[in-house]
């Protein structure tokens, strides 16, 4: 049998498999409540990330048939509020052309590409290729970009004839494209990495593309190969600044992968910064490839992460699936006290997960120990204008501790003993260590979003982020606080609903 007649006819059964979900999915120990994860099988990068026709949509790089990454799928899931997710069909499957690697997703409105027609234009989908049988043969030019075309808002996806639109130039990491319609030059703009460096190309139609410059070498973190590019523009007191996002594995500050960015400016061709030191989206160890949406309504940027790392993330202690995604993140800069910097907060949306009223308590000096059943499906809030404390989340045997040090400008976490840490030995050989060194409150928040198997520390209204998995066996039902200072610690919690 061909290998096409094998694509289709594993297509067929896999729409079956995955068209639909059952509750019972999403029961299993360690699964997250109200974070998206696959039905089943192994998930990693976000892709295509777009806003059309009313509906938000979450494609990802999807194994279907095994828990450790395979050759790569897009996986599909919809959302009318970025929190209740849908899931969907396959929507990429490899083809001659190698596996389907990650991407981006465009609405092209005035059918540049003529995929589509004036009437009813195309979504484009724009991902690396990934000839598996090239790069076992030795070669270094196995991964090229290629382009699929949906008529009906992404439900079918057509393969374009031509693909690959672009060839490798001889490259050994040559991948994820993502793509924008840049108005003030009036062309689509590809973000592509390029072993060590970003690479920027310009089209007027999405097929033909030209190298227009450059961006990296020698710039920002390179202790490993450079992914998943998202250039855009962010505002802040009436001036306009470029974002651009890099992920790198390894190298990222609690080891393994992360995701670094970079502020600038950019004419439509070039890509330029005068950043000197190297600045982290999340300083956890678990937010990576993250990018973001493509025309949301209020043309804001809405970031989501995938929740784990390379270091361990084919070892978690999970059976039927494998990975979730972070929340989803409004992006903004604020004024530091070293310059301009990035800011992530959480959706308003998330207030409707609430399921009763919040429980507020001030806590003064010394130790303070606040049973909370149900805080492993919570959201925790503290403010202070305390120096130093420490806050942990624990049940009889396993806590997660946060130790915050204002003098030293960092805050420290320990998942030791978490839960169950025995799958990987890098899930607990760092300190995990978070810069706050730049934040120039007074006092301080700390916006903290539990699941089963997630925390999510916003500090200062996401001034600074860290992101972590643990794995309790028990669910956590206590917040225990040392508070060695006179200052007052504010701590409101409310218990958070599933989204399935």
């Amino acid at each position: 049998m061909s290998i096409r007649k094998v694509f289709i006819a594993s297509f067929a059964l896999l729409l079956g498999a995955c068209s639909t979900t059952t509750t019972m999915n999403y029961n299993e120990p360690y699964r997250l409540q109200y974070h998206f994860s696959p039905p089943q099988k192994w998930m990693n990068d976000p892709n295509g990330l777009i806003f059309e026709n009313g509906t938000y949509h979450l494609f990802y790089q999807y194994y279907p048939e095994d828990i450790v990454w395979g050759p790569m799928h897009w996986g599909h899931a919809v959302s009318k509020d970025l929190l209740h997710w849908e899931n969907k069909p396959i929507a990429l499957f490899p083809d001659e052309h190698g596996y389907i690697f990650s991407g981006s997703a465009v609405y092209d409105k005035e059918n540049t590409s003529g995929l589509g027609t004036t009437e009813n234009p195309p979504l484009i989908a724009i991902f690396t290729y990934h000839k598996m049988e090239a790069e076992k043969a030795g070669e270094i030019d196995y991964q090229t970009q290629g382009i699929a075309y949906s008529l009906d808002h992404g439900d079918t996806w057509t393969m374009y004839q031509n693909n690959p639109v672009i060839a490798n130039p001889g490259v050994k990491d040559f991948r994820d494209p993502k793509v924008f319609w840049h108005e003030a030059s009036s062309s689509w703009i590809m973000s592509l990495v390029a072993g060590d460096h970003l690479q920027l190309f310009r089209s007027a139609n999405l097929i033909d593309w030209e190298l227009s410059s450059t961006f990296g070498q020698g710039v920002g973190a390179h202790g490993g190969v450079w992914e998943c590019p998202d250039l855009f523009e962010l505002e802040l007191n009436g001036e306009k600044h470029w974002v651009l996002l890099i992920s790198i594995n390894p190298g990222g500050p609690n080891g393994g992968s992360a995701t670094q960015y970079f502020i600038g400016d950019f004419d439509g061709y070039t890509f330029s910064s005068d950043q000197e030191d190297i600045r982290w989206v999340d300083h956890g160890p678990d937010n990576y490839a993250g990018v973001t949406y493509n025309d949301v309504p209020d043309d804001s940027r809405v970031f989501i992460g995938w929740m784990s790392n390379w270091a361990y993330a084919q070892q978690t202690p999970t059976e039927a699936w494998r990975s979730s995604m972070t929340l989803p993140r409004k992006l903004s800069l604020f004024q530091a006290t070293d310059g301009v910097r990035l800011q992530s907060q959480i959706l308003d949306a998330a207030a409707s997960l609430k399921i009763e009223g919040s429980s507020v308590e001030t806590l003064s000096s010394g130790q303070s120990l606040i049973p909370f059943e149900g805080a492993s499906q919570s959201r925790i809030h503290l403010e202070t204008a305390a120096e130093a404390f420490s806050f942990a989340l624990q049940n009889d045997t396993e806590r997660v501790v946060f130790s915050v040090n204002r003098a030293d400008g960092e805050i420290v976490a320990d998942r030791s003993k978490s839960g169950n840490v025995s799958f990987s030995e890098a899930f607990t050989s760092e300190e995990l260590t978070a810069d706050i060194s730049y934040i120039n409150d007074e006092a301080l928040s700390f916006e903290i979003y539990v699941d089963t198997s997630s925390i999510e520390l916003l500090v200062a209204g996401g001034k600074t982020l860290m992101t972590l998995q643990v794995f309790p066996d028990q669910g956590y039902n206590q917040i225990a606080v040392d508070n060695p200072t006179n200052e007052a610690i504010r701590l409101e919690k409310e218990r958070l609903k599933g989204i399935w």
